[in-house]
C-alpha cells in the first residue's frame, strides 16, 4: 500500500512538473525533485529515469547530489517570482492580508532560492 502511495505522488509530481513545462506559474524542477524523491520510494528505474533525462536530469542531480541551484536558475526564479509579485500588487483584486501573505513565501523562497550555491564544490 505504500508503495502505491509514493507512486501516486510520484506521478502526480511528474504531471505537475510537465504543466510547469507550460505554464510558467508552476515549478517544474521542484515538482521533479518530488516525483524523483518519490519514484526513488517505489520505482528506483523511474527516478534514474528522470534523474538522466538531456533536459531535466541535470538540474535534479545538481541538487540531489550537491544542494545547488544554478545561477541562472536562481536568477530566472527570482526575476519571474518579483514580476508575479509586482502584478499581483498592482493588478491583483486579493484582499490585502492575502496579497501580503503571498508575498511573504515569495520573499521566503527567494531567500531560499538565493542562499544556495551556484555551483558544486
Amino acid at each position: 500500500m505504500r508503495r502505491l502511495i509514493y507512486l501516486g505522488v510520484a506521478w502526480l509530481g511528474l504531471g505537475m512538473a510537465v504543466a510547469g513545462v507550460i505554464l510558467p506559474i508552476l515549478p517544474t524542477t521542484p515538482m521533479l525533485l518530488v516525483a524523483v524523491w518519490a519514484f526513488g520510494k517505489s520505482s528506483p528505474e523511474l527516478a534514474e529515469k528522470i534523474r538522466n533525462h538531456r533536459v531535466f536530469g541535470p538540474p535534479v542531480r545538481d541538487w540531489q547530489d550537491h544542494g545547488v541551484i544554478s545561477t541562472s536558475a536562481k536568477l530566472l526564479a527570482i526575476t519571474v517570482m518579483t514580476l508575479m509579485g509586482a502584478w499581483l500588487w498592482i493588478f491583483g483584486n486579493l484582499p490585502v492580508w492575502l496579497t501580503l501573505l503571498i508575498s511573504a513565501v515569495m520573499v521566503g523562497a527567494g531567500l531560499f532560492v538565493g542562499s544556495r550555491p551556484g555551483a558544486a564544490r
